[in-house]
């Protein structure tokens, strides 16, 4: 692929599609998107075939395991995406919907509509089922998106975007509603970071990632993903749910933004849970890295740098902290958090109420794992990313926060004195 000479063109094909979907019919949307969803079953073997020479290339580059896990496609994977591609054609379009609808004073009538942002740009790393999510979400909300995979990704998203093009080709929908930027160079990254043709830029992917974003966009973006998630267990904790809520948080997929990296403990707890607790993680295969006060409940806790209380792992690392009570979890919390997701365990629910209000994170958890923070958990169907930011959209972003709106206002003659 010719990016340089392609990408403008993409960029104009783009602009031409959204004019399109923003007028499609609720029906047309659905029709393509249940297209797409056959496509991609019927496509899984090829897919697959893909995604192995994938993981042959990033398994001799070297790639860590947390990684490994998040480029790996399986059966069971790809008919996931099937599903989130289904559920997100059952869910209601959101496009037209009237968010206010009232007259004012010179007898104007005047409506809040939801309308599509227009051309999404979606640059991600070693995932490629995003490819599917990303493409049914900016579909069914009427946005053309153009997307931007990792190159540890290549083969799988070609894949996966060719089956999703096909089955658009054969619908009402410009085929050109979903396109792929199909090059592993980085600089065509940089250059759509600065296509002008974009409404919003979706970057989902790590600190080098973001960095690049914020030095060189050109246009509104919409940060996502990010987690450094604290759980905090409070002095009057339950031990047996704070055990599995923390296992859970660490181990059921550790290379995800929504997992436990930091463990904060009340200090009149922690001898009758750390010992246990921290023997069972260390069993599962956790490194675990504690304060001076947790060496002496665990011994082969390594000794906790500063750096590790900022650290994503995205990996089997654990940091833990013994704490003087809820003040001091809240202000750690404040000095690290990524702003992603935070939960409490306790039987106190001042405290419980206290944590809620006064964390400042885009999900906020009393007694239960941080990994729900995902948009199919939270009912989205599928999520195009986490935002970690305040605007114009905080948490997973599904449907309805692929949207804008505008004014549609009726009169009959009035002119303003």
């Amino acid at each position: 692929m010719n990016w340089m000479k392609e990408l403008p063109q993409m960029g104009l094909k783009a602009k031409i599609a959204a004019r399109a979907l923003a007028q499609a019919q609720t029906a047309e949307k659905n029709d393509a998107l249940l297209a797409m969803a056959r496509s991609l079953r019927d496509g899984s073997e090829e897919i697959i075939k893909a995604n192995r020479l994938d993981l042959e290339i990033s398994k001799a580059a070297g790639l860590p395991d947390s990684l490994m896990d998040r480029l790996t496609l399986s059966s069971a994977r790809i008919e996931a995406m099937v599903a989130g591609i289904e559920e997100v054609a059952a869910l209601p379009d959101p496009i037209g919907e009237t968010l206010k609808n009232w007259t004012n004073t010179a007898g104007l009538q005047i409506s809040q509509v939801r309308v599509p942002l227009g051309v999404v740009g979606m640059i991600y790393e070693a995932r490629p089922n995003v490819t599917g999510d990303a493409a049914a979400l900016c579909v069914k909300s009427g946005n053309a998106v153009i997307l931007r995979g990792g190159k540890e990704a290549l083969y799988s998203n070609r894949a996966i975007a060719k089956v999703l093009t096909e089955a658009i080709s054969g619908t009402s929908l410009p085929t050109e509603s979903v396109q792929l930027l199909d090059t592993s160079e980085r600089e065509a990254t940089i250059a759509l970071m600065s296509l002008r043709d974009l409404d919003v830029l979706i970057p989902r992917g790590g600190l080098g990632l973001k960095k690049s974003v914020a030095e060189n966009a050109r246009v509104p973006y919409i940060m996502t993903g990010m987690g450094n998630c604290h759980i905090f267990i409070d002095e009057s904790a339950d031990i047996e749910k704070a055990g599995r809520i923390a296992i859970n948080a660490k181990c059921q997929r550790p290379g995800v933004c929504n997992a436990m990296e930091t463990l904060l403990v009340h200090r009149d707890i922690a001898a009758a849970l750390l010992p246990e607790l921290l023997a069972k993680l260390h069993s599962l295969g956790v490194e675990l890295r504690g304060d001076e006060q947790v060496l002496k409940l665990f011994p082969e806790a390594k000794l906790a740098t500063t750096s590790d209380w900022s650290e994503e792992y995205l990996a089997l690392v654990l940091a833990v902290k013994i704490v003087r009570g809820i003040d001091e979890a809240i202000a750690h919390i404040a000095e690290y958090s990524t702003g992603h997701s935070e939960a409490i365990v306790t039987e106190n629910w001042t405290n419980a109420r206290k944590f809620q209000k006064l964390v400042d994170a885009s999900s906020v958890y009393v007694n239960a794992s941080t990994r729900f923070t995902d948009g199919s958990e939270f009912g989205f169907g599928a999520e195009i990313g986490i935002s970690t930011q305040k605007l114009h959209v905080r948490g997973p972003m599904g449907l309805e926060h692929l949207t804008s709106s505008k004014y549609i206002i009726s009169g009959d003659g009035q002119i303003r004195s």
